[in-house]
């Protein structure tokens, strides 16, 4: 989408009499309204700049409090004790002011500091309360005394009506864990990939770092947390995504896909109009800070918006060492061409594609379409993407959409939130008549588009052939399976008291344990939102716990034995990414120790083993996060599923999923053609049946009432039927 200049206002033509200027009214008209436009959008951005500072008090409280100053000084009360008076001393120019009117400016002034005290007080006590973490790790419906009196206190300092950045400033900074706890945690986590004599050499490198080069770059860490909001965001992106030398298409990229089951309509065009419509819609809510802050799902705690500042007008700006993330708020003029035209990409909003092909889940395989769909979104034909762009939105000649997003400047939860409010807002809000077009008239005065124009040499043409080259080769290597896993869902899971997500990591390790004979190192990403400025952490999904259950399993071992283990690797999953989502994860600190030590030049054989082991399945779960969007009761076809990423090794895979409502969950598998120890559909059809052993295996640990509901739900379907 590139937002082209319309910048001629006026037209002059030079004669012997002088310069005749021929104004044109109707571009002065929208000079005006531009300038009328940008106004209203500072005046909009100081207002709530004004509100969210002042948050979780509201403006119109400093008028509550001065009038309460005011009153009980007229009962001849000083509720000041003195400091009013001394303000009164020292007012400036108190000669030209009478007795009384120095008394009212003094008890506002007074006023106003008591106010701004206030303010500062009850976002210090939020601050201190939003700390507390350990309502995370008690049962649910047993909530200790302590938690109890914490959810009130949270309840009374949190405000009413927030913004979307208003709990920005209330939001604790990201804790540094501590050496040995962070050791620990990493030795537990390798245990069960190494054998006894790798494992006796990581420990010993472990209690050597421990013991020496560890405590001196912790007090480097703990210096940067007390100075920056967050101590692990900024490197992260640095290092981990903008430092990074390889294409960022397939390797860092990652996309959303459209509703499964429906296309809101064929015509392109429309669907192109509606779709563009919907993300302005968002645009504008979010410049007026009108979007809800993200929670915890079912709680009232807030999670850090930091990242909500980027989604437009956001570009990823190559360099020789390290690239940059460019927001743009304004426009420059160039004199180049070049510059000039992609100027015009890079400050736009976002990127859209006009897909001349079909895509979406049709014709007689449906489970292939989709991964042909999953393809194109991921890379497309290699050079029809704007990969450095925030997002890009890709629309198919069907009707089909998706949007293909860049890593660096954002986590998928903040572009899943606005592709779901898209989508809603597209097919429920905006709609299309019966014949499948836009609804409304046609606006007549809106501007052409205009044609972007380029001059590219011969040797930039044949560099760029060279580097199609290379995204081509890299894009053929990689093998997708999408499907939709509708045997059961979420609802299923609960009914056997177990976390859903917990049940799924289990069944990932189970369908590559039965694939390799096996266990390799996972890594599932958490969030650690409830942080200031915080992104992710890892999830070290392959434990000991897991490792045991999974070999009793696949050993014949007694069906009770191996509940009782299942339910153990779930619990001690469950764990591990509480721990992550409070602060108290691995990885990030080992990041940040080895950045350190890199930075200080001393080398740590420890960090150095850790930070060079493969991630041979890397997953994440694709959040639902606005579920009253959407109605399932009476468009039960609406669904998303959620969208994928490549791998992250070569030999490995990498794992997307989506639980969606009660009975429905997708998986999208991608990994490499040129490792053939990898198939994406092989390890899809181990998967599948992992789940199916998993709930059998857990079903028969259920009252028979129960057991008789879970045999009576939706039976596997074929791929005709799908």
């Amino acid at each position: 989408m590139a937002e082209a200049h319309q910048a001629v206002a006026f037209q002059f033509t030079i004669t012997r009499e002088g310069i005749d200027l021929q104004l044109s009214h109707e571009a002065l008209r929208q000079v005006y309204l531009s300038g009328l436009r940008s106004w209203k959008k500072r005046v909009v951005r100081l207002k709530n700049n004004v509100i969210t500072g002042v948050y979780p008090a509201s403006p119109s409280s400093w008028l509550f409090v001065v009038i309460a100053i005011l009153a009980t000084m007229y009962t001849r009360s000083d509720p000041s004790m003195g400091l009013i008076a001394k303000i009164q001393e020292h007012l400036p120019a108190s000669d030209s002011l009478s007795v009384q009117c120095q008394t009212v400016v003094s008890a506002v002034l007074f006023s106003t500091l008591l106010w701004l005290s206030l303010i500062f007080t009850m976002k210090l006590c939020l601050k201190q309360l939003l700390s507390y973490h350990h309502w995370m790790f008690e049962q649910h419906g047993n909530l200790s005394n302590t938690t109890k009196v914490w959810v009130m206190l949270v309840r009374i300092f949190s405000g009413r009506q927030p913004q979307l950045y208003s709990y920005q400033g209330s939001l604790p900074n990201l804790p540094v864990p501590t050496i040995k706890d962070t050791i620990k945690r990493y030795l537990e986590s390798v245990r069960p990939l190494m054998s006894d004599s790798e494992f006796k050499r990581m420990t010993t490198l472990a209690k050597e770092f421990e013991d020496s080069l560890g405590s001196r770059l912790q007090w480097y860490l703990k210096l940067k947390a007390l100075w920056a909001s967050n101590y692990v965001s900024d490197w992260w992106e640095e290092y981990i995504y903008l430092r990074g030398r390889g294409p960022i298409m397939v390797n860092s990229n990652y996309y959303g896909m459209d509703f499964l089951y429906v296309t809101p309509t064929p015509i392109q065009a429309a669907r192109a109009g509606n779709t563009l419509h919907a993300i302005l819609m968002y645009r504008r809510k979010l410049n007026k800070e009108e979007i809800k802050p993200s929670r915890i799902p079912g709680t009232f705690i807030p999670l850090c918006a930091a990242q909500c500042e980027r989604i437009f007008n956001t570009t990823r700006i190559p360099g020789d060492e390290t690239g940059n993330t460019y927001t743009h708020t304004h426009t420059h003029t160039h004199t180049q061409l070049n510059k000039r035209s992609l100027d015009c990409i890079e400050k736009a909003a976002f990127f859209v594609s006009l897909d001349e092909e079909e895509q979406g889940m049709m014709g007689d395989d449906p489970e292939a379409s989709l991964d042909r769909y999953a393809k194109s979104l991921l890379h497309g034909k290699c050079y029809d993407r704007w990969f450095d762009k925030s997002f890009s939105v890709v629309l198919y000649k069907n009707g089909k959409t998706g949007l293909n997003a860049e890593h660096s400047w954002a986590d998928a939860p903040i572009v899943s939130h606005m592709w779901e409010y898209v989508l809603a807002t597209d097919s429920f809000r905006l709609g299309y008549n019966e014949e499948g077009h836009c609804k409304g008239d046609v606006n007549p005065s809106l501007p052409c588009p205009q044609r972007l124009t380029w001059d590219i040499s011969v040797e930039c043409q044949e560099r760029v052939r060279r580097s199609l080259a290379v995204a081509c080769a890299l894009a053929d290597d990689i093998d997708f399976h999408v499907f939709p896993f509708r045997d059961f869902g979420k609802g299923n899971i609960k009914k056997i008291r177990m976390s859903p997500d917990a049940f799924i990591q289990a069944a990932l390790q189970l369908a590559y344990y039965r694939e390799r004979g096996i266990f390799c190192l996972t890594y599932e990403a958490s969030m650690t939102r409830l942080f200031r400025e915080g992104r992710t952490e890892t999830v070290r999904s392959c434990t000991s716990e897991s490792c045991a259950f999974i070999k009793a399993l696949e050993h014949g071992k007694p069906a009770d034995v191996c509940r009782r283990l299942f339910r153990t690797a779930s619990e001690k999953h469950q764990l591990l990414y509480r721990l992550a989502m409070t602060g108290a994860g691995i990885d990030r600190h080992l990041f940040c120790l080895y950045v350190v030590s890199q930075y200080l030049g001393v080398e740590s054989p420890f960090l150095k083993k850790v930070l060079s082991e493969p991630w041979r399945l890397s997953t994440s779960q694709t959040p639902f996060q606005q579920a009253e969007l959407f109605d399932f009761v009476n468009h039960p076809d609406f669904i998303i599923c959620g969208g994928g990423f490549g791998p992250v090794a070569d030999d490995g895979y990498g794992v997307s999923y989506a639980i969606v409502g009660e009975k429905l969950m997708c998986f999208h598998i991608s990994s490499k053609h040129s490792c053939p120890q990898t198939d994406s559909h092989r390890f899809g059809t181990q998967l599948r049946k992992a789940l199916l052993d998993l709930l059998q295996l857990m079903s028969g640990d259920q009252p028979e009432e129960s057991r008789s509901e879970q045999n009576h739900g939706p039976k596997p379907q074929s791929k005709k039927e799908l």
